[in-house]
């Protein structure tokens, strides 16, 4: 029979991802206590099957396509790559799926960890089954923190439910490099899975409902889609998934609009949403409406909105990371936690009474204005603030600027070098508001423009910001050119 344990702590995290590590760092840092809940491994989804490890199965055959480029390395070029070697080399920097040294940092830290799977049961009260056989109930004194990360949506097609496939945690674990690979999913998961077990000796397909990438430019997506070619995938754009089956020989047949599919194994990469559900939200009020996972609101500070209140004050909820459901991004949920951790600090000293002020150290603004993301195939993708598109959209009075990338630095990275640039000016106020750029390396030129959109440094100054020569960040050079300066 299980024991039934209470316990207080000033700060209660669920969730042991990046994002809930770093909301406990802050609080704890700010001289608080804290808890992390957690039913897997510590370091969550981006350490063990999502960022790191992909960009693992990645980097081999981008290292390799870069080298075959140049004169000199290409005669010196005489194999393939070695699968079992990268997939090594993906292990390792996975810890081999042991969390070891994640848990040490949390004990180092003075944050505590309890193992098990958390349920709200009232205002600042979590439940906790614990993976020891034993129960926990929790009270917080200041907040309870919700960093459940997100979960893979699996889209209703005829026949999926009966047919093993893969999630993008699947293939990022993969331990055997299948001989025909099918990814349903354009999106970012899909196309960099796609290339990279391409180039890891899979014959693969991609089947896209839409366009590639249709978050993000059309010509930037256009040199992904030709770069995933060039390595031999097959890709099917606006095409729509009828059925799926399992075949006598364990092949997989996946039936389009007049094409028939045969795969070893299929990889289902169509999205992720947030894993809210289970976590017992509506015992504080908060109600889906329509059946499904309720989706969190939250202030500026990653406060929850609607939560039902208790004596003492209705702000102690708060979400942080892919489980608000803003920007399903790692690097920005942890950006997320470091405010909202610092935001619950700040109202445990009274420092901080309603919700924070824009680009104050408690608030999210940057969610508004300049989320960078990188789509790490060959070539790249980088993009940060709004679309042409979408500024338009939204009436603003906006010109974009675009050049393929054709500078000397390109051309020293590759002779064949092959990119695209686009900044999207604000007229109103002569400063950039986003900027795509697509091509080998170029994730390396995210960073100054987000600069230069978070500081809304005027385009007369950013003129004076010289980029040295011969780089690709040249490109900023004939970007400032082309707009007329």
């Amino acid at each position: 029979m299980s024991a039934e344990t209470s316990r207080e702590y000033d700060v209660i995290v669920i969730g042991a991802g990046a994002v809930g590590e770093n909301v406990a760092d802050r609080v704890v840092r700010g001289g608080l206590s804290g808890v992390i809940i957690e039913s897997e491994l510590v370091g969550g989804e981006c350490s063990y099957w999502a960022c790191i490890p992909s960009k693992a199965l990645l980097r081999p055959g981008s290292v390799l396509h870069a080298a075959q480029g140049i004169p000199g390395a290409t005669e010196a070029i005489t194999g393939t790559l070695d699968a079992a070697a990268a997939l090594k080399h993906r292990d390792w920097f996975t810890n081999n799926w042991q969390d070891g040294s994640q848990v040490e940092w949390l004990d180092s830290a003075g944050i505590d960890l309890l193992r098990g799977r958390g349920r709200i049961t009232g205002p600042r009260e979590v439940h906790v089954d614990g993976l020891d056989g034993n129960g926990y109930t929790l009270r917080a004194r200041h907040a309870v923190v919700v960093a459940t990360g997100s979960t893979p949506t699996i889209p209703g097609i005829d026949g999926l439910g009966n047919v093993p496939f893969w999630t993008t945690r699947e293939a990022t674990a993969a331990k055997d490099i299948p001989k025909r690979l099918v990814v349903l999913g354009g999106g970012v998961a899909g196309v960099e899975l796609a290339q990279a077990f391409a180039r890891l000796g899979s014959d693969v397909t991609v089947v896209a409902r839409g366009r590639l990438l249709g978050n993000y430019a059309e010509e930037a997506a256009n040199l992904v889609l030709a770069g995933l070619r060039a390595d031999g995938v097959t890709v099917h754009l606006h095409a729509d998934v009828h059925k799926v089956e399992k075949n006598d020989d364990g092949a997989v047949t996946v039936t389009l609009d007049g094409k028939t599919l045969h795969a070893d194994q299929l990889l289902v990469a169509s999205g992720r949403h947030p894993a809210v559900a289970d976590l017992g939200l509506e015992s504080v009020g908060i109600q889906s409406g329509d059946g499904k996972a309720p989706r969190l609101t939250t202030d500026a500070s990653g406060l929850v909105e609607g939560q039902a209140g208790d004596a003492t004050s209705d702000s102690w909820l708060y979400a942080a990371g892919d489980a608000a459901g803003k920007v399903l991004l790692t690097h920005q949920g942890k950006y997320e936690a470091r405010a909202t951790g610092d935001a619950i600090v700040a109202r445990a000293k009274g420092e901080l009474k309603g919700s924070p002020q824009p680009w104050s150290p408690w608030a999210h603004t940057a969610n508004e204005h300049a989320v960078p993301s990188v789509v790490f195939t060959d070539p790249e993708v980088a993009s940060v603030g709004q679309g042409l598109e979408q500024a338009l959209l939204q009436g603003k009075n906006v010109t974009g600027v675009e050049l393929p990338i054709n500078v000397s630095g390109s051309q020293l990275y590759s002779p064949d070098y092959k990119g695209w640039a686009q900044i999207v000016v604000d007229e109103d106020r002569r400063v950039i508001i986003g900027a795509t750029f697509a091509g080998p390396g170029v994730s390396e030129l995210l960073h100054s423009a987000t600069i230069a959109i978070v500081g809304e440094v005027p385009l007369d100054r950013l003129w004076h910001a010289v980029p040295s020569y011969p780089t690709i960040s040249e490109v900023w050079l004939r970007l400032m050119e082309k707009y007329g300066l």
